[in-house]
């Protein structure tokens, strides 16, 4: 009997998540949540990842974090229609699940897949050095993907890489076709070199900030006026750290932005509610707290 509960459990479970992930395919421009957990294991939160979706096809991937493949499955996205894919920074719970998403790709698509990543420094590699880490025919961890980085065979589609200089003060376009504009900034991650992305279509901006400390003024002038801000709120409030934002200031970023809408992700094991709480006491206006194949749409 007790077997039985728990496999009901696990079909009704299986059906909820099916129907939520439909619920992103209807909007004209929405932003899908993936996976919106921090680095450490949560049974109901993915790591980092987000769909952008535009007339009903997913347009972006931002970061691939582990669980992404799954989480891209239950979406009901398809490969072929990805314009882009955007990688903010290269710590394990924003990239790790890049092969899995690359494995048999050949199969789902055809056409090379655009990628863009961060420039590098004493302690994380170049965008480019590290796909070749991962993928290269005779050298790489998944050499039988060597077809991503220009080998002549291999199981996946091949990439075109952009990388974007951190250290840049001005944004970056990494992507301008198809009704879609994707410019791309440096953020302070620490020492590991991060970007923040910003796209805009069909007359709607969506900017991505993925793990920041919230230091650098910059951002809150490429994130300003975003229609849908997604930031990441992975501490506590009351707490300082120097890879993420306090909740306090994740709030003042917004704010200050002029965001039509938050979106509150990479969520960490800590009182949500007070974190939420300090959030609102800067930022005024709507307020979503992500959770995994959670859709926002910009209307």
């Amino acid at each position: 009997m007790v077997r039985f509960l728990v496999c009901m459990l696990l079909a009704v479970s299986a059906v909820s998540s099916a129907a939520s992930a439909q619920s992103c395919t209807g909007n004209p421009v929405a932003v899908e949540v993936l996976g919106s957990g921090g680095p450490r294991i949560n049974p109901q939160r993915a790591s980092s990842s987000y769909l952008l979706w535009v007339d009903g096809h997913a347009k972006m991937l931002v970061d691939m974090g582990g669980g992404t493949s799954h989480r891209f499955g239950e979406s009901r996205a398809d490969l072929e229609d990805v314009a882009l894919m955007a990688v903010s920074h290269l710590h394990p719970d924003h990239i790790s699940d890049l092969p899995a998403l690359m494995w048999m790709s050949h199969q789902m698509r055809k056409a090379p897949l655009p990628m863009v990543g961060p420039s590098g420094n004493e302690i994380a590699p170049d965008f480019p050095t590290f796909l070749h880490r991962l993928f290269d025919e005779k050298t790489g961890a998944y050499q039988v993907l060597g077809h991503t980085v220009g080998a002549k065979q291999g199981n996946g589609i091949p990439l075109e890489i952009t990388t974007v200089d951190v250290k840049k003060a001005t944004p970056t376009t990494v992507f301008d076709g198809d009704g879609l504009m994707v410019t791309a900034i440096g953020i302070p991650h620490g020492n590991v070199p991060a970007l923040a992305y910003r796209a805009t279509t069909r007359g709607v901006t969506v900017v991505l900030s993925t793990d920041q400390n919230g230091t650098d003024p910059k951002f809150v002038d490429f994130a300003r006026g975003a229609d849908i801000l997604v930031m990441h709120m992975a501490i506590a409030a009351g707490t300082t750290s120097p890879l993420h934002a306090a909740p306090a200031v994740v709030g003042r970023i917004a704010q200050d932005a002029g965001a039509k809408r938050l979106v509150l992700s990479h969520i960490g094991p800590f009182d949500l509610d007070a974190a939420v709480a300090d959030v609102k006491k800067a930022y005024t206006g709507p307020l979503v707290v992500g959770a995994d194949l959670q859709c926002t749409d910009a209307r």
